[in-house]
């Protein structure tokens, strides 16, 4: 079975993000949920980027590279969203067995270069999604990250929600999830 790591989106470490996690762990896998946010959670999108705004970026990503220090190398970094960066950051740079990144990519120059061709990837984002499909969005990363990997795959699926796989939050949309964590756990399978 896989260990990974999930860390939240910018509405903080949701009871729809726990409920997410605990999916993979009912099938067996070791998940760590690091809580960035140290408690708090957001009721819209806007508030919780304004308190990672206060919070700093950098320092949010530190917090995640320090939740991640005391795991071992060879593990899985998956992040949500704004949790994306500290993952992607992770399998960037760190001894990984994948990534998975959901509702997020970033151009892999802001982590000190490409991305590491034999690290396997998986993306998932909804096809209308304005954060990920709009100019300067995060597609264009996603697509490059994809060809440059080895093993992986870009995942969009039919709609314009952003955290579509948070069951606690408006986005949520339950179809799209339930064949975002069979390609999760399809992934982990190999992992």
């Amino acid at each position: 079975m896989a260990e990974l790591v999930l860390f939240h989106h910018a509405q903080g470490l949701t009871p729809g993000i726990r409920a997410f996690a605990d999916e993979i762990r009912a099938a067996g896998h070791t998940v760590h949920t690091p809580d960035l946010y140290d408690g708090n959670t957001f009721d819209s999108l806007d508030d919780g980027m304004a308190y990672a705004r206060k919070v700093g970026f950098d320092t949010l990503i530190g917090m995640g590279i320090e939740a991640a220090g005391a795991l071992p190398d060879g593990i899985v970094h998956g992040g949500f969203s704004l949790g994306g960066m500290p993952a992607q950051l992770l399998a960037q740079t760190r001894p990984t067995a994948g990534a998975l990144l959901y509702h997020a990519s970033i151009n892999t120059t802001e982590f000190g270069g490409a991305w590491p061709a034999d690290v396997a990837v998986r993306i998932h984002a909804m096809d209308e999604d304005p954060f990920f499909m709009e100019d300067g969005g995060d597609i264009d990363a996603a697509r490059a990250i994809v060809e440059t990997a080895t093993d992986g795959e870009l995942y969009l699926y039919p709609g314009d929600g952003h955290l579509f796989t948070d069951s606690s939050l408006p986005a949520y949309d339950a179809g799209a999830t339930a064949l975002v964590i069979g390609r999760t756990l399809e992934f982990l399978k190999n992992r």
